[in-house]
């Protein structure tokens, strides 16, 4: 069992419990009403990913932490906590300014905020717009936008650098999507690149 600061373990059991009765509700639903809903859940990594990525960015020492996709800010929390251990930050990109504001408020929640930088817009604009190198890379936006940010974000990678990519097994309507993104960074030979069958499927890539 990790074991955080009791803001951050309290912010996190919230998340949870959410969770949980989304899990329950998006059973009742039918497949429309779900697309139809979609925004409104928190659609996370989840649990077993959180300690993953958190874990990783903690023992990589990452410093500059790239989240595109925030949606309503879990992995955030647990990025932030690696942040926060390192002595760095995490620039979470998201379109949604009311789902920025709920995450950040989460942040604060968590005693975290000091380590998080919300940018609000376009992904593919906020990430061509970036000034910043990158040590560590979390992708879990729209599944048609995997491609694009990636092609922005791979000259702006440092040495070293781990670059991870949710959903890349589930949901299977996103396979030709996660199939495509996991093409294109073999063919760059620039990667030691991983699938790992936890959560809904993590790409983990290593720049050499």
């Amino acid at each position: 069992m990790v074991k955080f600061d009791k803001k951050i373990e309290s912010v996190l059991a919230e998340y949870h419990k959410r969770i949980e009765a989304e899990d329950v509700l998006v059973q009742s639903l039918s497949h429309e009403e779900r697309n139809a809903r979609l925004n409104e859940f928190l659609l996370p990594v989840g649990e077993e990913v959180g300690i993953f990525i958190n874990s990783l960015a903690k023992s990589a020492k990452s410093k500059t932490i790239l989240e595109i996709g925030t949606s309503y800010g879990y992995s955030t929390i647990w990025l932030a906590e690696a942040a926060k251990a390192n002595g760095g930050k995490v620039i979470t990109l998201e379109i949604s300014a009311e789902k920025a504001a709920y995450a950040r408020q989460k942040t604060e929640e968590a005693g975290v905020s000091d380590f998080v930088e919300f940018r609000v817009g376009d992904a593919l604009e906020s990430i061509a717009n970036s000034p910043e190198t990158f040590d560590f890379v979390l992708v879990d936006v729209w599944k048609e936008l995997y491609l694009p940010c990636f092609d922005l974000f791979f000259p702006k990678l440092k040495t070293g650098a781990w670059v991870l990519a949710d959903n890349m097994i589930f949901p299977p309507h996103s396979l030709p999507e996660a199939t495509a993104y996991r093409n294109r960074i073999r063919e760059t030979k620039a990667f030691d690149t991983l699938l790992m069958p936890i959560g809904s499927g993590i790409e983990v890539s290593l720049l050499k």
